[in-house]
């Protein structure tokens, strides 16, 4: 008997986002549109002898190679989302591989810039009709990847219902509404951004060709350049930041859950004495909470009250209650 109620309140510990497979194929697919855009621009480029279209093509590898990243983080946390040594399932790893996307967008924000550094001091000759005509079907490619990357906000703020058992000292999942941002799927943004990047220089490049075409104006090329470099590296910090603060188990800066368990759970006769709240994944959050008083229920009744509260996946609630004094 003993060894069925143990069997029967088992459960699993996988906390991935509700858009798990279709974010993976999606960067899968954008993975194939980037490399042959590259491999056409960096053809082009030496056929048609023009230096701006062969570093663009490069460029893109990096940017292929940070997907793919992604794409591996998406394959690597499903295929171990129920493997014992992760304690705490493999939710985070999308963050880890946003923050190691991150710093990448960093590099070819600096090797950008100092490209367009570079150009303002010694300008090159450019192939200025080719150049433009292969950059707009670059943009055309970019923008079509960043329209299948970017993540729906209807995809925002939902989690799976896995409560089939109820534990006084482990955990419940529930289908609740998800704190702000907290749903984020760091690992798509870091490829939206990515792609993004990409579609924004060639936007500056198209502009920069086209003015340098008509008014022979070579030091627009470096000027969009920095210009771009600037915007690319804002981009990377902010998501950096994010994905730092879901790895360091800090709570979302415009969410206050830790004040949202208190007021569900304090009264005259209950205080928390210890509360942990982080973020296991895109959609799913955890919860330790621990009360003192007179009288309290069992740790059942506590979760029930918090269950609506920042998508909470996995609660433990430990009690020490003391008998009411007599008056």
């Amino acid at each position: 008997m003993i060894e069925s109620d143990v069997a029967a309140l088992r459960h699993d510990h996988v906390f991935l986002g509700a858009d798990h497979r279709r974010n993976e194929r999606k960067v899968w697919f954008v993975i194939v549109l980037t490399t042959v855009m590259m491999v056409v621009e960096i053809v082009a480029g030496t056929l048609y002898g023009s230096m701006a279209l062969v570093a663009d093509g490069w460029h893109m590898s990096t940017h292929a190679g940070a997907m793919l990243i992604a794409a591996l983080a998406y394959l690597y946390a499903r295929r171990l989302a129920r493997d014992p040594r992760f304690t705490f399932g493999t939710g985070k790893l999308g963050d880890l591989a946003g923050f190691a996307s991150a710093v990448a967008l960093a590099l070819v924000a600096l090797l950008i810039g100092w490209e367009s550094f570079l150009r303002f001091a010694d300008p090159v000759p450019i192939s200025f009709t080719q150049a433009i005509g292969v950059a707009v079907v670059g943009l055309a490619v970019n923008l079509v990847s960043a329209l299948l990357l970017r993540d729906a906000p209807h995809h925002h703020g939902h989690s799976h219902d896995h409560d089939h058992h109820r534990h006084d000292d482990h955990h419940h999942h529930a289908d609740a509404r998800a704190g702000h941002g907290q749903a984020r799927d760091n690992n798509l943004r870091a490829a939206y951004l990515h792609v993004l990047a990409d579609a924004l220089t060639s936007v500056l490049a198209i502009v920069a060709l086209l003015l340098g075409g008509a008014y022979g104006w070579l030091w627009a090329d470096p000027l969009m350049g920095l210009a771009g470099a600037l915007v690319i590296a804002r981009w990377s910090w902010g998501l950096v930041h994010d994905a730092g603060r879901v790895l360091l188990d800090m709570t979302p800066a415009d969410a206050d859950w830790e004040g949202e368990i208190r007021s569900a759970i304090e009264d005259e006769r209950t205080r928390i004495t210890d509360l942990h709240v982080w973020q296991l994944g895109p959609g799913h959050a955890a919860a330790i909470v621990a009360l003192t008083g007179e009288d309290l229920s069992d740790p059942a009744y506590y979760k029930a009250r918090i269950r609506g509260i920042c998508a909470l996946a996995h609660i433990t609630v430990e009690v020490q209650s003391r008998p009411a004094q007599s008056a």
